[in-house]
């Protein structure tokens, strides 16, 4: 596969604990900046509730846009983990035991302790593909170019290193940050003018609070190290002239 070919994913964060603000999500920063390290570049993020319909609907419209979909939440043993079913009925096939999942959680669990709940979760869309966990036994899946993790983030964690093989990319996507001490307005039209002429760059600008002080980030992101080396010169060569303070972060 040509390595210059662009890959795309998004990722659908699924449960009603992440949009009440109850848990915090910080499965997004993980499959982005593995995906981004493996050169898939994530498009879209979206956050939606353990309601079926939203789960078939939303899942529907990104695999179509998308090379790959990471779903994470819903898949564990109570009630509300629904994400499994719905991806079946999205695809439109059947919603069944996946004889291989059983058998790992069978073996995985004590005498006695296999119970019906955790039963619930070798439940999936037929002829899925398991995804391995490491961690705590019970496997994600996959059904075409959606990948299902549950919402646990040491336990997603564990599991993406079994994808590493399976997951096509392009160039991985590399970045180089410089942090000034300023203010936006300071070197926004300079900043400009370099990404004008580095269209092909991604040129980001992110305040932030140090110390009592404001500052900038920029963040310099590209599959090709010298193009990152020539914007990060361009951008020193205004900054020297500036007289602004490069900071360490």
């Amino acid at each position: 596969m040509n390595k210059k070919t662009k890959f795309n994913a998004a990722i659908l964060i699924i449960g009603n604990e992440i949009l009440s603000g109850r848990t915090q999500d910080t499965n997004t920063s993980t499959l982005a900046t593995w995906l981004n390290s493996i050169g898939v570049i994530v498009g879209e993020v979206r956050v939606i509730p353990d309601i079926e319909k939203t789960i078939i609907d939303t899942l529907n419209l990104l695999r179509t846009n998308y090379n790959y979909i990471f779903t994470t939440g819903g898949i564990g043993p109570t009630h509300d983990d629904i994400t499994a079913e719905s991806v079946s009925k999205a695809f439109g096939v059947k919603y069944e035991i996946h004889k291989e999942a059983y058998k790992i959680l069978e073996v995985y669990y004590k005498p006695g302790e296999f119970n019906e709940g955790r039963q619930k979760m070798v439940w999936m869309p037929e002829n899925a593909e398991l995804i391995l966990n490491p961690t705590s036994g019970a496997p994600g899946f996959s059904i075409q170019n959606v990948f299902c993790l549950p919402g646990v983030p040491s336990i997603l964690k564990s599991m993406l290193g079994g994808l590493t093989n399976i997951i096509v990319g392009g160039e991985p996507i590399l970045s180089h940050t410089i942090s000034l001490k300023t203010v936006e307005s300071e070197i926004a039209n300079s900043l400009t003018k370099v990404q004008n002429e580095n269209k092909d760059v991604e040129i980001g600008s992110y305040p932030f609070f140090q110390a009592g002080k404001l500052g900038v980030s920029i963040v310099i992101r590209s599959e090709d190290q010298s193009k990152i080396d020539n914007c990060n010169s361009q951008i020193l060569k205004f900054v020297n002239e500036k007289k602004i303070e490069v900071v360490k972060r």
